[in-house]
């Protein structure tokens, strides 16, 4: 199945690099902003794309004495420069943008609409490869090809207006909002990575909540010392002080199975379970105290 869905990605990507590349080429040669605009959502795409490939790669590389935790910072790390390159090009066009409304200039709307079309079957055909996977990046990759197949039917209708009325303002209006598009999914982008990176509590996930689960499994007095975050945008961590009153190593072994069985239906796969018992944080506190 792995294997399946790896070749789907790499036909992927190597068809939205070829066919952003050619969106840039019709851009300059037809005059059009918004097919360029289009150009930077297959750019997001072809990122999109590397990071549920490498997502997938990455999750299979054992872990080593000098990375414990493996390399799935990679994908954040890549996600982050993805949406600052993303910002920087929404803001650019943005810009250009603003100059055709004061100063029109003509568009070759026939080589504008033979690129836009040419780019909707494109990306028709690879969300037609990636739909119906379970895997969550390969969702999140089929949704971002998706709404680039939405914004090649934008363009088109302009082309089309274009060719038919010579309403050249068409074109950076729709740039304008194709671009506000990217520029609103790179600031999500740029703020999703940047709380992994300094382990905010994942999206969606209430630290109460989840506290309050763990206390209602038989034998838990207690829970304190919690801490969520994220290793990658697939992997959820939690480390917690457990009280028990609990003497039997079996007894705490059944405990912590179950506490990570309500753990993983909060999304959580990764999780490290201190058991402590009355006397030993009384102590710990007197300590503290002493000290």
């Amino acid at each position: 199945m792995w294997m399946h869905i790896e070749k789907n990605l790499k036909l992927a990507i190597g068809l939205t690099f070829i066919f952003f590349l050619v969106e840039v080429a019709g851009s300059l040669v037809s005059g059009s902003l918004s097919l360029l605009s289009d150009a930077g959502h297959m750019f997001r795409d072809v990122f999109a794309l590397l990071l549920t490939l490498s997502a997938i790669v990455i999750s299979r590389q054992l872990p080593t004495e000098q990375r414990t935790f493996g390399t799935h910072r990679v994908e954040i790390l890549a996600a982050l420069l993805n949406g600052v390159i993303l910002l920087g090009i929404s803001l650019l066009i943005m810009w250009e943008a603003v100059h055709l409304l004061a100063q029109p200039r003509p568009v070759r709307s026939g080589v504008m609409l033979v690129v836009a079309i040419v780019g909707f079957a494109v990306n028709l055909f690879i969300a037609f490869r990636l739909h119906g996977s379970h895997d969550i990046n390969v969702k999140s990759a089929f949704l971002h090809v998706l709404t680039d197949t939405l914004s090649s039917v934008a363009v088109i209708v302009a082309a089309v207006i274009i060719f038919f009325t010579g309403f050249v303002l068409v074109d950076p209006i729709l740039s304008l909002v194709i671009s506000f598009v990217i520029l609103v999914s790179a600031a999500l982008l740029i703020r999703d990575s940047v709380r992994i990176l300094l382990e905010f509590t994942p999206k969606g996930m209430d630290p109460k909540k989840i506290a309050k689960d763990i206390e209602a499994v038989e034998g838990v007095e207690g829970v304190h010392n919690m801490h969520i975050w994220s290793l990658c945008s697939n992997i959820n961590a939690l480390d917690a002080h457990i009280l028990t009153k609990q003497d039997s190593m079996e007894k705490v072994e059944h405990i912590k199975s179950e506490i990570k069985k309500k753990l993983e239906r909060h999304g959580i796969s990764h999780s490290t379970l201190e058991f402590e018992c009355r006397e030993c944080m009384v102590n710990g506190a007197l300590a503290r105290l002493d000290h």
